[in-house]
């Protein structure tokens, strides 16, 4: 009876978590949408800079992943140990995919001189530098998540692996898998946002 008030009490703590990034994340959309409303030929022209392949791409690894991440806690429900370290390893690849895609997002964007500071951003039109501020600042906070989502999932991953996760204790995985659908669900907005801009 301990162990399973205990499992609540975990997963309690995690919604609790997650509720204070969703009000980050939330926070950072709605200075989005005032500048938007104050610049908007700007972030039209700026969202027309970032490459929508790119951009798709990612939304569709991350949807991958998460349907990854949501059929390895059912795998290790079932006592699918070999499946669920699959599946947790999958995720974990399409989050760095995600980011090696990022990477060459934001290199490619650096070698154009459009980067914070830069000078066709700070002597260009202030909507366009708040727009790729905006833009660098938020994918950024995203890219960080996705590195903390990464490194809990490996520990998910090693815990499944030395049965530390089992069908009966298996909230770790679960908690972890949460987070990643947020870090999932804060792209869904991020890509129509800068991406999709009209």
């Amino acid at each position: 009876m301990r162990q399973a008030t205990d499992h609540k009490g975990k997963r309690l703590g995690m919604w609790l978590f997650l509720y204070t990034e969703i009000i980050l994340f939330g926070g950072l959309f709605v200075l989005y949408a005032v500048y938007l409303a104050k610049y908007p030929v700007d972030f039209v022209n700026g969202g027309k800079d970032l490459s929508r392949i790119f951009g798709a791409a990612n939304t569709l690894i991350l949807l991958v992943s998460s349907c990854a991440v949501a059929s390895s806690i059912t795998a290790v429900q079932r006592d699918q140990k070999k499946v669920g370290l699959i599946l947790v390893g999958a995720t974990i690849f399409c989050g760095l995919v995600f980011l090696v895609n990022k990477y060459f997002e934001w290199g490619h964007k650096i070698h154009e001189g459009i980067y914070p500071g830069s000078e066709s951003l700070v002597y260009g039109e202030p909507g366009r530098n708040i727009f790729f501020g905006l833009y660098y600042v938020i994918t950024g906070l995203h890219g960080l998540h996705i590195v903390i989502g990464m490194t809990v999932l490996t520990v998910a991953f090693v815990l499944v692996s030395k049965e530390r996760i089992t069908p009966e204790n298996h909230v770790f995985l679960e908690n972890a898998g949460l987070y990643w659908h947020l870090v999932d669900l804060a792209w869904i907005f991020i890509f129509p946002l800068f991406y999709l801009v009209l």
